[in-house]
């Protein structure tokens, strides 16, 4: 099995591949919004680790075009699905040099745009929003997952505002940085998780008194 990255959009797919090595990663592109992000999570190929990353929109005015969010948590619907990996991957990206914040992250079926509807979203406690990452983290509650997001829009520097193209290049930019860090991470983690799996069976034979 192999490391996953999952991206909705072309240009966050093409971003996360110029920062990979040349193998060991696959990167699969859903299509933008939550049917999209259902329908590829209901077909994902074997994976020991899953990374969902791209961009988002900020929920409130803590965050900035360009900072980096690791969801210590996903809310899709009405249910709840914590991101335990959220620290180890934040730390990593801090070390890396980049501008990490951490906190819960809500899937929305639309672009959440106005200051006053994300103020609405933000009393939750939700910092940013996307429209992919909670059908896919139902799906890999099993495995290592991880979600990371670069924020490109904010309450105070909206979608489709003056500097929306300058903040999706930079966007761009950190995507690539991220890749890296995601494909090592996932290295790690995907192989803990095959070695503690693999520990399984051999504890149950130890404690039926095989050798």
């Amino acid at each position: 099995m192999t490391s996953l990255i999952v991206c909705a959009l072309g240009i966050e797919a093409r971003a996360v591949r110029r920062g990979l090595p040349p193998d060991g990663v696959t990167v699969l592109r859903t299509g933008m919004g939550p049917r999209r992000a259902e329908r590829a999570a209901a077909c994902l190929p074997p994976a020991s680790a899953v990374a969902v990353t791209g961009f988002a929109g900020a929920l409130d005015d803590g965050l900035d075009p360009g900072d980096v969010l690791v969801a210590s948590e996903v809310r899709w619907r009405d249910l709840v699905v914590p991101c335990p990996s959220a620290p180890d991957v934040a730390a990593r990206l801090d070390d890396a040099g980049l501008a990490v914040r951490t906190g819960p992250l809500i899937t929305s079926w639309y672009v959440v745009t106005g200051r006053d509807r994300r103020a609405q979203w933000g009393r939750s406690g939700a910092r940013a929003a996307d429209m992919e990452s909670g059908p896919l983290a139902v799906a890999c509650e099993d495995l290592p997952f991880a979600v990371v997001r670069v924020v490109v829009d904010t309450p105070a520097s909206p979608l489709l505002g003056f500097a929306t193209v300058a903040h999706a290049l930079t966007a761009r930019r950190t995507l690539t940085r991220i890749a890296p860090v995601l494909a090592a991470w996932e290295a790690r983690a995907g192989g803990q998780a095959r070695a503690a799996h693999a520990d399984v069976p051999r504890k149950a034979e130890q404690k039926e008194g095989r050798p």
